[in-house]
């Protein structure tokens, strides 16, 4: 009441928890895991969530972050350990944003994913699948063929940083050595901070990126024009590797050497992958084949079928799939990707593979192919997942599909819709496409009602 003296007022349910300042420290005691790989702690009416952490632990954690009875936290040092907790091998563990979970056993990350694929599905879709199947996994360590390494200039300082990106934050972890990056990729990002910092004008380099495949690869993104000096100096450091170098601006990134190309093998199929710089490619080499051949054995064509493959990319399944049945219909988004997928058929000598571009988040009636019946289908979305197409499953004539997912959560959105036009969840199994984080890549067959049983046997 405006005027009246002394009169105070507090919010309904009592008077506000006073907030928790971001950098205090305090000590917890880990209660258990949450999906993400956090441990989980209570303490004067709120939670926490100890990145560092393991259940039956005793933390000192700093707070990052706090917002209503949610607080996030790093632990900073640990007073009582687990008997699971091991020593990472990276010095910066716990500071890096890229590896979260090196201070946790290999086989308990496992079931980590696998748990947090579980309740996701059962939690949001309501479903269990009939049959969990083991793992796709790699080596813990030299598994990363793609990586991105920040770079920015300190004007105060007038210091170039270089390395990853720390946890929850902007700021950047020196890059020394990279224990998760295929061995061939080790050695020019361990040269890379003194090769830059060697730049006449280090400000114009906005970051790069490292590639691995038919061979190496830098790609360097460019605020502005570089000095003549420098663009040999990065030549130069490239020809040392015996790398590729290739320039971004605004447009599609360019190879440095007019007509050089980059790709990767399938070697299982005797199929060799044209890609640039920026294109969608799969991290880690060995889940990727393994996830292939997994994706054939479940979906298991007919010779005579006819194969849709929704979210096709370069055609990373679509190729592969072509060598077994009669022909593959590839769908994607990305204009420039449906082009190299369709060079790529071509390269391999592949005539039944097709490939178009659709907007996969709206209805296909206008796709050429719209009209044809596909027993197989398969999809592998980005984080968003793929409601739209889920929801026109059984127009396409479908008895079984393959989804392969890199979110749980929408993963099992779009579950319930399958599960609600009479597709059940035969088969389901996570891909540890990256070690030593809590990203989670799954795979799960559905079949059609009546098929479900053929299916299982």
């Amino acid at each position: 009441m405006r005027g009246a003296k002394g009169l105070r007022f507090q919010p309904s349910g009592g008077s506000r928890a006073s907030s928790v300042p971001v950098g205090k420290k305090q000590r917890l005691t880990i209660e258990k895991l949450a999906n993400d790989g956090r441990g989980i702690a209570h303490l004067d009416g709120r939670t926490w969530f100890v990145a560092g952490a393991l259940p039956t632990e005793m933390v000192e954690a700093r707070v990052l972050s706090a917002r209503s009875q949610v607080v996030e936290a790093r632990a900073e040092r640990v007073l009582s350990a687990s008997d699971e907790r091991c020593l990472p091998p990276c010095a910066v563990a716990g500071r890096c944003g890229g590896c979260t979970l090196q201070h946790m056993p290999h086989e308990a990350q496992l079931t980590l994913k696998q748990q947090a694929l579980a309740e996701q599905l059962q939690r949001v879709a309501g479903i269990t699948p009939l049959e969990w199947a083991p793992p796709l996994r790699s080596s813990e360590f030299g598994y990363r063929r793609r990586a991105r390494i920040a770079v920015r200039w300190d004007t105060k300082a007038r210091r170039l940083e270089v390395g990853f990106r720390a946890a929850a934050s902007q700021d950047i972890v020196p890059l020394d050595s990279c224990g998760v990056l295929v061995e061939p990729l080790q050695p020019i990002a361990q040269a890379l901070p003194v090769a830059l910092g060697a730049l006449q004008m280090p400000q114009a380099i906005g970051h790069v990126e490292l590639f691995q495949g038919t061979s190496s690869a830098v790609l360097v993104r460019l605020t502005r024009s570089l000095p003549l000096a420098d663009t040999d100096k990065l030549r130069a450091f490239c020809l040392s590797h015996a790398a590729q170098l290739w320039w971004q601006t605004d447009g599609e990134p360019q190879p440095d050497q007019q007509g050089a190309t980059l790709g990767y093998r399938l070697e299982p199929w005797d199929l060799t992958l044209a890609y640039r710089p920026g294109d969608f490619v799969q991290v880690n080499a060995a889940v990727n084949e393994a996830m292939i051949a997994q994706a054939l054995e479940w979906l298991a064509p007919a010779p005579d079928e006819s194969v849709l493959d929704l979210f096709c990319g370069l055609g990373n399944f679509a190729l592969p799939i072509a060598r077994q049945v009669r022909d593959v219909i590839g769908v994607e988004g990305v204009a420039a990707m449906t082009a190299r997928a369709t060079e790529n058929a071509r390269a391999n000598g592949l005539e039944n593979v097709h490939f178009f571009q659709a907007d996969l988040s709206k209805p296909l009636t206008e796709a050429p192919w719209r009209d044809r019946v596909f027993p197989s289908v398969m999809l592998d979305p980005p984080r968003d997942g793929a409601l739209a197409v889920v929801q026109q499953m059984t127009k396409l004539g479908a008895k079984r599909v393959l989804y392969v997912s890199c979110n749980p959560a929408t993963l099992a959105r779009d579950a319930g819709e399958l599960a609600r036009q009479g597709y059940q969840p035969v088969r389901a199994g996570i891909l540890d496409m990256f070690p030593q984080t809590a990203h989670v890549e799954a795979m799960v067959l559905f079949v059609a009602g009546q098929e479900a049983g053929l299916a299982k046997a």
